[in-house]
């Protein structure tokens, strides 16, 4: 019997349906957040909160359930090591979602699905020391150069001439 096995069928055949989760499933362990529609994101979400749960256990067993159901090496690898240590103290509500209002095509409501804790924090630091860094080499790139140095920029017609000219000439 199906007692209480409730699934969203998504109009589409069984097959088509496990695709539809899986790509979607791996899609929001790849990027952490990903835009759908509400349905999906409700569905989802059920998959991706096993999978975390699994990531947490963290024994040959669960990796092995995880690829059979992602069906790559390294997103499990990144399942396992980067995602499920950031919820090993909490037992729940691992992702969230929110609603974005309505698809301008068919009206579906849409949803954005997320990670409730994002690894983005180290990126923005490095970022900002990258830009810090480049801003200083334009400084002093500006220095150096002199006015005898600078030489005429060729005009942009000169430029398309001379490209039409090669192509004729190699034929």
């Amino acid at each position: 019997m199906r007692h209480k096995k409730k699934s969203e069928k998504f109009s589409r055949s069984r097959a088509q349906r496990k695709a539809l989760v899986k790509s979607l499933v791996r899609a929001l362990f790849t990027y952490e957040r990903i835009t759908t529609t509400q349905a999906k994101a409700k569905g989802i979400r059920e998959w991706a909160d096993k999978l975390i749960e699994w990531a947490k256990k963290d024994s040959l067993h669960h990796r092995r359930l995880a690829y059979k159901f992602l069906c790559d090496h390294k997103l499990v690898k990144r399942l396992f090591e980067d995602i499920g240590p950031r919820f090993k103290d909490i037992s729940g509500g691992y992702t969230r979602i929110f609603n974005l209002g309505y698809r301008k095509g068919d009206g579906a409501s849409m949803s954005l699905l997320e990670l409730t804790r994002l690894k983005k924090e180290e990126k923005k630091k490095k970022g900002k020391k990258e830009k810090e860094e480049k801003k200083e080499v334009m400084v002093e790139e500006k220095k150096t150069p002199l006015k005898e140095e600078v030489q005429p920029q060729k005009k942009f017609l000169q430029g398309i001439k001379k490209i039409f000219k090669k192509e004729r000439d190699s034929f």
